[in-house]
């Protein structure tokens, strides 16, 4: 009996400590899938992109960050801009602009990212040391490295004549032909054309490749605005019910505005067999009618008084100048005047003769 009263007490002992540990080891096992899955994004995590035509392919993760749904790129993502521009933003720190079309997979181990590009044009941002980003083509391996402390930005890409061009805005560009081994360093404000995958043939000068960079902007948060609630004023109250009221009233019908000819066209039956390759005309075309519609216009009246156009006066001729009447002859004088004065007219006549002869 005091064996079996030792093991009990015993047993009621260790129940608390087994119960104990129980807990800290289910704690432990919820606790180790967590710590390995948030450390798991962090050596293989790539970036947001984001951009109105793309298309991703393989490992990537959906985030919903302040409402918005982002594309999270993780090393072995594959991805298509079929046009416009895209942007992934390193989770680092910098950006990688990508104008389309283009096609390019991105590779990451810790802090060295590698991008495959097929076509297109990207333009690299980085502000610090990391990532150690690396640019592979078929033929040309572009690795970046940046001088003293200042941020890379290059831009790799093709033209339109499939040429590669490259440009180090700033810092250096380490250039090596994968298949010769030959190698050769752009320096900063360096701008280069590779030809057919030939560092043989390398031109240095302006190119023809453009990508713009748009970083991304910090929306400023917009301030609070306090409201002070407040009882209505009776204009206020007016006004909202003559409103409320216009709201609900129905609106005349307008009547229709269109004064010209209406034209229908009335045709038979038309039928179709999707079984016949050729649809036969099973329609006369003399068949069809055109009817036209107008609307007539009523009468004009007028109302009023017409009166006959003015007569216009006409100048009437001027009158002939008055003769003088002539002189009766000496027959048709009186014949009580036997000796006739003679006529003045005639003396002026014969004076007027003689001044002109001796004048």
């Amino acid at each position: 009996m005091r064996v079996a009263l030792k093991i009990n007490r015993n047993l009621r002992q260790a129940i608390p400590a087994l119960a104990a540990s129980a807990f800290l080891f289910a704690v432990a096992a919820l606790l180790i899938p967590t710590l390995a899955r948030t450390d798991q994004p962090s050596y293989d995590t790539v970036g947001a992109i984001d951009g109105e035509a793309i298309s991703v392919q393989g490992p990537m993760n959906i985030e919903v960050v302040q409402g918005r749904t982002k594309t999270i790129l993780r090393s072995g993502s594959d991805i298509h801009v079929n046009a416009g521009q895209a942007r992934i933003d390193l989770v680092e720190g910098g950006q990688i602009a990508v104008c389309g079309p283009a096609h390019f997979s991105v590779l990451k181990s810790v802090n060295l990212l590698t991008v495959a590009l097929d076509t297109g044009i990207i333009h690299a941002h980085i502000e610090g040391q990391q990532p150690a980003l690396t640019i592979y083509t078929a033929q040309i391996q572009a690795k970046l490295f940046a001088i003293s402390d200042a941020p890379q930005d290059t831009l790799v890409g093709f033209d339109q004549t499939g040429a590669m061009c490259i440009r180090a805005d700033s810092g250096a560009v380490h250039v090596e032909q994968q298949l010769t081994g030959q190698s050769i360093v752009i320096p900063q404000n360096g701008e280069v054309l590779i030809t057919n995958g030939q560092l043989e043939t390398l031109r240095s000068g302006v190119t023809h490749c453009s990508c713009e960079l748009q970083l991304a902007k910090t929306l400023t948060p917009r301030p609070t605005q306090t409201e002070i609630s407040r009882l209505p004023t009776l204009e206020e109250m007016q006004k909202a019910n003559k409103e409320a009221a216009a709201k609900t009233s129905p609106a005349p019908p307008k009547p229709p505005t269109t004064d010209g000819p209406v034209y229908q066209v009335f045709m038979p039956p038309l039928s179709y067999d999707a079984t016949a390759k050729v649809q036969p005309d099973n329609f006369d075309p003399q068949l069809i009618i055109l009817v036209r519609r107008v609307r007539v216009r009523p009468s004009l009246i007028f109302q009023g008084t017409v009166k006959d156009a003015p007569i216009v006066a006409q100048n009437a001729p001027h009158a002939a100048p008055s003769q003088p009447p002539a002189t009766p002859p000496p027959q048709a004088q009186q014949p009580h005047q036997k000796n006739p004065p003679a006529s003045a007219s005639v003396i002026s006549r014969i004076r007027a003769f003689f001044r002109s002869l001796f004048s």
